[in-house]
């Protein structure tokens, strides 16, 4: 892009007032606003508006108290008229206040337990009152009505109520008066979508479905349900555009950033084929020559290299380390843990001509000061380490490219941080976790991908099987009998400890229970040991000094035992079917036939086994991400959310590859038409970005 078009006044108009603090609305002070941030997630009246209702509260049900009697089912919602006849107020603390009214077919007594709800309620008041039914004997009741207003105001009562998401203080009046005021002063926006996809799809304008999901008229509750799905689709595929844009403009960008061309002489990595000593596969070779030919480009690469369990991603980084080296730069490979950038030390040393030095926290005195020195003069020209790599004191002499493995394990600033050690600095990411298309689209879109959809000839298959905890015992003589043979064995829990909140057997729990009664040397790895022993356990367990290793996650990457072939992994209900091919691609590494056991709770519902069935029917690592997001979602990369796309608030939901694809194709053609959103819908596109927090495409540049 190499103008940056200016925006109209009207448009710095709208976004001042979507940003607009939420004190800012009438009858919120500050300590509302604080209550309402803690659910938005930001002050500004945007953040309110995009955190949409959970659910849809239907008051249609206008009948007498006869007819409800017959019609309403405990706990369902009635809207009526009452008179009231009498008020009970409580004789003893604790007691409720009682309203007692009729409709002249029946009586009903109101609920409360606070008299501030009863202040100005006298007998023979007529009311309005909507809530949910219930009995106390004969009686019908309504505890707390939703609403109660003077009978000549019923229309106040909304026919469909929208029940936002709630904080401890932050009662549904407050939130709905936000609410109903963020709307009035939502301003008229241009329209950025496609005008041909809006009539095809029959979608409203952004702010009417705004106002449609918030504040659903009577007429809206016609046909509701078509309604609120076009409403909410047209809102994600807004969100999901303004994504696909800013991906796409980063692009743009990185392919217009100056580079320099890595091109070497083909030297070194002949030399590194012929100690590998195989010929690679038809996916490595093809990645391979993605990655030597963004390397000799005059621009910077961005690439993601994904590959499934033992798909040879190390020896493909190899090759693009010592084209690096060729061309007369250093590089870098950065590992999230100790053991795995170890491991790809042993890997690089042994495969490389040239002298490669490692770098970690436990470096430390003397030969932490010569490796600093050999990177800082070049003499050093493949690095590899952990996140020491990134601090400051590291200086590289000439970095040219950066390989970071299992790069999620990473913060955005710290892969930044790496990469701008050196100039114009190309970035090669990769994972061992299979990754859906529509996260390729969403959570990658600024890199071009490479994938390794293929193993090296003579890996054997791994037997998965389902077994019952019930059967537990079964399982165990088994184990024992492996171990007899000098088989090694990996048993994984999902908690650390004992849990009363998920009723699972801990490691440390499962590890007693096995020691007293396997007659075998067993060891322990979990996450809250101090790392020291952690680490010696799992080399206890690579040395083959332990037989088998009760572990938690810890064991999901970075650890090779090619000697290890039986995978127990218990409550593996509880795992994302991802996180289990992970885990099973922890076996099968040796010449033996290798198992995978599935230990599952008896009372596991049977959507949750036949989850588990997939993998008995496939190693696809590809095809059991991209089910693993249909039924889960993406969960939030940072492990706090499960499920949903990752990322997004109006686009969260698990059903978006439809609309994700509608946003991409959109995408493309209005940046192949017009790269820098200037003419037609351009400037309005440019809203949108804003109104998204979209309008950076820099800052997912070189982030992975």
């Amino acid at each position: 892009m190499t103008e940056t078009p200016t925006e109209p006044p009207i448009f710095e108009r709208i976004l001042h007032t979507l940003s607009t603090p939420l004190t800012a609305l009438p009858g919120i002070g500050t300590r509302q606003a604080v209550l309402l941030q803690k659910v938005t997630g930001g002050n500004r009246i945007i953040d309110l508006l995009f955190t949409l209702p959970e659910n849809m509260i239907d008051r249609r049900t206008d009948c007498t108290l006869a007819e409800a009697r017959r019609m309403v089912p405990p706990g369902g919602v009635l809207t009526t008229r009452v008179e009231v006849t009498g008020i009970d107020r409580p004789q003893r603390p604790r007691q409720p206040f009682r309203i007692h009214a009729h409709d002249g077919t029946d009586d009903i007594d109101l609920v409360f337990f606070h008299a501030q709800f009863i202040r100005h309620i006298r007998i023979g008041d007529r009311l309005a009152i909507s809530g949910k039914l219930e009995r106390y004997g004969s009686r019908l009741t309504m505890p707390h009505p939703d609403h109660m207003v003077a009978a000549d105001r019923r229309d106040e009562i909304p026919v469909l109520d929208p029940v936002w998401p709630l904080t401890a203080g932050l009662f549904p009046s407050a939130m709905r008066r936000a609410v109903h005021g963020a709307l009035a002063l939502l301003p008229p926006l241009p329209e950025w979508q496609d005008p041909a996809l809006l009539a095809k799809r029959q979608w409203p304008d952004f702010t009417t479905a705004l106002r449609l999901l918030h504040n659903p008229s009577r007429d809206d509750a016609e046909h509701w349900s078509a309604r609120a799905e076009r409403a909410r689709a047209r809102l994600s595929c807004d969100e999901l555009l303004a994504d696909q844009l800013c991906m796409g403009i980063a692009r743009l960008h990185a392919r217009a950033r100056p580079g320099r061309a890595l091109i070497g002489n083909n030297t070194l990595r002949q030399e590194a084929l012929r100690r590998f000593g195989y010929s690679m596969t038809g996916a490595q070779a093809r990645a391979a020559g993605e990655i030597a030919a963004d390397l000799a480009a005059p621009r910077p690469m961005m690439r993601l290299l994904q590959g499934d369990v033992g798909a040879g991603k190390t020896l493909v980084a190899v090759l693009a380390l010592l084209q690096t080296v060729e061309a007369g730069a250093q590089a870098a490979f950065m590992a999230p843990t100790e053991i795995l950038a170890r491991q790809h030390y042993a890997v690089v040393a042994a495969l490389s001509p040239v002298p490669c030095v490692f770098l970690s926290g436990n470096v430390k005195g003397k030969a932490r000061r010569d490796i600093l020195a050999r990177i800082a003069d070049g003499t050093a020209s493949i690095i590899i380490g952990t996140h020491a790599l990134f601090q400051d004191k590291v200086v590289f002499h000439d970095l040219g490219l950066a390989v970071i493995d299992e790069q999620h394990r990473f913060g955005v600033a710290q892969r930044m941080k790496l990469a701008n050690k050196g100039h114009a600095s190309n970035v090669l990411v990769m994972t061992a976790t299979p990754i859906p298309r529509t996260l390729l689209l969403t959570q990658w879109g600024e890199l071009q991908v490479s994938r390794l959809d293929e193993k090296p000839p003579g890996r054997l298959p791994i037997a998965t099987s389902m077994h019952g905890l019930s059967t537990l015992e079964d399982v165990v003589a088994g184990i024992e009998r492996a171990l007899s043979r000098g088989t090694q064995v990996f048993w994984v829990c999902p908690l650390v400890e004992e849990s009363e909140a998920l009723d699972v057997a801990a490691a440390e729990a499962r590890w007693a229970f096995l020691s007293k009664r396997l007659d075998a040397r067993i060891g322990l790895a979990h996450g809250r040991q101090d790392i020291q022993i952690r680490q010696a356990a799992l080399d206890a367990f690579r040395d083959h000094e332990t037989s088998l290793l009760v572990a938690t996650t810890v064991i999901e990457v970075g650890v090779d035992v090619p000697n290890a072939a039986i995978m127990v992994i218990e409550h593996a209900e509880r795992f994302g079917l991802a996180q289990l091919h992970q885990l099973r691609g922890r076996v099968g590494r040796g010449q033996a036939r290798s198992f995978c056991l599935l230990l599952f709770d008896d009372n596991a519902s049977g959507n949750a086994k036949s989850r588990l069935a997939l993998l008995r029917e496939t190693e696809d690592g590809f095809r059991i991400a991209d089910e693993d997001f249909r039924t889960r979602g993406g969960g939030d990369l940072a492990g706090s959310r499960q499920s949903g796309l990752p990322g997004f608030r109006l686009a969260a939901g698990v059903n978006s590859d439809r609309l994700l694809t509608i946003a991409w194709q959109d995408s493309e053609r209005v940046l192949q038409r017009d790269p820098i959103l200037k003419d037609g819908r351009g400037p309005a596109l440019r809203l949108l970005l804003s109104i998204f927090d979209r309008d950076r495409p820099d800052r997912i540049l070189l982030s992975g």
